[in-house]
């Protein structure tokens, strides 16, 4: 098994002699991998988000396996933060800090709570900021902290926010999903973390109907697992939701259908986000 460098804390990333592409098209094309995993390919740079290990709630995926130049990891959970054998020889960033690549690119790493009681049960959850061909984006990973007001401030206005929106224990519910947006405004919400046909027995996660239920007349736009973003496509006024699909039919052999949704809940109004008399940052404290 090949030794992979984890990168910790703030600093500047060494050029490694990669040679990027030169010329790409404006725009970010976004792939969609599996819960929380994506690929987004613009800038001349490729950026895998989340990786993860098949099993429990992302048990149907296949094991995201795709060539990138940058990693990002949320946690070191087996389900957005398995780094084994990738392919080729990407920097894999896990740990919360500002960063800089050799030829400018900047990223940023806010740590949060992977859940309820502090991180004492799943630990630190970095939720990633860059900017990439002239889009703004934010990745939440699997946080279960409410924004504060002063994260609000650091974290900006996103052009597209990724954002758990089925979690439990371990990452924001959709009540929780939708005071986070209300919060953050961004232009395109990608819900991420819920119910798919991918999951086993043992999970226990939200549907994503859940979430749309609370959303009330947000336009969303269902896509395949693929999509090019381009700056000029980002909606001028309000925000649309733009849910991904995954393919899950493998080589001679047809995709399943998805299984009928649970019961929607009766939508429950959003919370009102009250600012913290005096927000730390990063948490936890």
């Amino acid at each position: 098994m090949k030794r992979r460098e984890m990168l910790i804390g703030a600093g500047v990333l060494v050029a490694t002699g990669r040679v990027l592409a030169q010329g790409a098209p404006p725009g970010v094309t976004i792939q969609f991998l599996g819960h929380t995993c994506f690929l987004l390919t613009g800038g001349g740079l490729r950026i895998l988000v989340n990786p993860f290990l098949p099993g429990g709630c992302t048990q149907g995926y296949r094991q995201p396996r795709v060539q990138a130049d940058l990693v990002l990891v949320s946690s070191l959970l087996l389900d957005e933060g398995y780094v084994v054998d990738l392919p080729g020889d990407p920097r894999v960033l896990a740990v919360s800090g500002d960063y800089e690549l050799a030829n400018g690119f900047k990223i940023s790493g806010f740590q949060t709570n992977h859940d309820r009681l502090g991180g004492r049960r799943f630990g630190a959850n970095v939720c990633w900021s860059w900017t990439q061909a002239g889009i703004r984006f934010l990745h939440l990973g699997g946080t279960a902290t409410p924004i504060t007001v002063e994260q609000q401030i650091l974290l900006g206005k996103p052009d597209v926010l990724f954002i758990p929106v089925g979690g439990r224990d371990k990452a924001f519910n959709p009540q929780e999903a939708a005071q986070a947006v209300q919060v953050l405004t961004p232009k395109v919400i990608v819900p991420t973390h819920f119910r798919t046909q991918a999951a086993d027995a043992t999970c226990d996660l939200f549907p994503l109907e859940d979430f749309l239920a609370l959303m009330g007349s947000t336009p969303v736009r269902r896509v395949g697992d693929q999509v090019t973003i381009r700056p000029g496509d980002l909606p001028s006024q309000g925000s649309i939701i733009q849910v991904f699909s995954y393919n899950f039919a493998t080589p001679g052999k047809p995709a399943q259908p998805a299984p009928k949704p649970s019961p929607t809940p009766k939508p429950q109004a959003t919370p009102t986000v009250q600012p913290s008399p005096r927000p730390t940052i990063p948490i936890p404290r």
